[in-house]
């Protein structure tokens, strides 16, 4: 922290009043949000000098041309530390999350998305006029050698690991033609390369493009199908016409474009795309070990499966491998992962347990009459455990405390355990004589501490109250 802090008291003559360490997600960086008396800026701490230079040039160069990127405002002199402007803490990613779960997006989250699609072409284009491409790492230029590298990305570390027997020469060869094909169009733009939701952030309901550092010289359709087959985002074939028929609109405003033509090789960098996509998955889930790729595996072999729809006559030998691998057992029988959903009831024993209408069963079931009752004493017939004088009641009393603290431990291990294992469906159901006081209380509390600890989406049921509340995934 002391080079940040430095920094940050160097440029704005402040005194740091809080630092909070930022999620760096995939990231090697470390981010760190530094609140002055005055300023807020977020502080970055690289790993690697080379990128460092390559997204402060960017930075730059974005801005100058009045890109909606986040300012670099300062750096260390070995170029390892610098303060970026601070753009808040919504990705696209979370603004469009329940769209993303469902499938089904909401008028302001497509707004964000047509938004988002709007504006990649001044990125791509003008963000690509007078920039030394020199300065991007690790090279300056969509080539060949980086295709084949993405395509041995993927034979290496997912193919090979599916078990899969084939022909390693002639499925070569159709990468080899693949190459080809995607080098085919030429263009002085700039390449993205990782442009997804979660390289996108929202600031005043507008979208500002973040962690370019990857980007360099290259063809248009890169971005457009990273962004549009982006494996968990399930957009609908008709948003994805939406959204792209925008791209073309806005695009066309600062060079000229042959719609038909850019349709055509678009489809060729969906399947690059999403074949580079898996190998990035195969190697993080079953090298590193990391459950998010992992999970994610099923969503992109369902674009897959979905884009070998199309006619690829040029690769004949790579669509039969691609073809057999996406109907091996392992893939076919995994179903594409949906959220875990908690229901938490208060009801009263006299009319019966609630019955739980997944499927599954039922879940826990905890018996509060053990508790002292509020309800006996005539001062909070009336009232319920929403009410803030019988909480007090109950916490002060102190059983409940103990009670509802056994309840979240016995809880917390099952719903880690139902999120590790791809389960939908959780019910934890709080009764007591008249469903009122006690079961009210804990239902709430435990309705909180989960959806806090956990982010999950949380569904409580006050019955006999006839009041129902959600608290969103996170």
């Amino acid at each position: 922290m002391t080079e940040l802090t430095n920094l940050f008291q160097n440029f704005t003559h402040e005194n740091i009043i809080s630092d909070t360490e930022l999620s760096a997600s995939g990231s090697n960086r470390r981010y760190v949000r530094l609140q002055g008396e005055k300023t807020t800026l977020i502080g970055v701490e690289g790993t690697s000098l080379e990128e460092n230079k390559a997204f402060i040039g960017m930075a730059h160069h974005f801005t100058s041309q009045g890109l909606p990127v986040p300012a670099v405002l300062a750096q260390s002199e070995d170029g390892m530390f610098y303060l970026q402007e601070d753009l808040g803490d919504t990705l696209l990613f979370d603004a469009i999350a329940e769209g993303r779960k469902t499938g089904v997006f909401c008028e302001a989250e497509k707004e964000l998305l047509r938004k988002t699609m709007q504006k990649l072409p001044a990125i791509q284009v003008l963000g690509a006029q007078g920039f030394d491409f020199s300065v991007c790492y690790p090279q300056p230029e969509f080539n060949e050698r980086s295709i084949l590298w993405d395509l041995n990305y993927f034979k290496y570390c997912f193919l090979k690991s599916t078990g899969l027997e084939f022909q390693e020469n002639l499925l070569e060869d159709d990468f080899v033609r693949l190459s080809e094909v995607l080098l085919r169009s030429h263009s002085n733009t700039f390449m993205y390369r990782d442009f997804q939701s979660r390289n996108v952030m929202i600031k005043d309901d507008e979208p500002y493009f973040i962690d370019f550092q990857g980007g360099r010289k290259g063809p248009l359709y890169y971005d457009v199908a990273s962004f549009l087959w982006q494996a968990k985002a399930q957009y609908s074939a008709e948003l994805k016409e939406e959204l792209l028929q925008i791209y073309l609109d806005a695009l066309q405003k600062l060079m000229p474009v042959d719609e038909a033509d850019f349709r055509l090789q678009l489809k060729h960098f969906v399947l690059f795309r999403t074949l580079q996509v898996l190998g990035a998955y195969g190697y993080r889930g079953y090298f590193e070990k990391k459950p998010h790729f992992l999970q994610s595996i099923p969503f992109a072999l369902e674009n897959l499966r979905v884009i070998l729809r199309n006619e690829f006559t040029e690769y004949p030998y790579l669509l039969e491998v691609l073809n057999q691998m996406t109907e091996l057992k392992q893939f076919t029988e995994v179903e594409v992962r949906k959220p875990l959903i908690v229901r938490v009831y208060s009801f009263s024993y006299k009319k019966g347990i609630p019955q739980d209408n997944s499927g599954n069963g039922g879940g826990f079931v905890f018996d509060c009459r053990a508790v002292n009752n509020p309800g006996k004493y005539e001062r909070y017939q009336s009232l319920t455990g929403l009410d803030e004088s019988v909480k007090k009641f109950l916490e002060d009393d102190g059983e409940i405390l103990s009670f509802i603290d056994h309840a979240f431990a016995l809880v917390d291990a099952s719903v880690k355990r139902y999120k590790d294992r791809g389960f939908t469906h959780l019910m934890i159901s709080f009764g007591c004589t008249g469903g009122r006081h006690r079961s009210v209380y804990s239902a709430q509390k435990m309705a909180e501490h989960i959806h806090e600890k956990f982010g999950v989406e949380v569904q409580l049921i006050h019955r006999e109250q006839n009041i129902e509340s959600k608290f969103p995934s996170k």
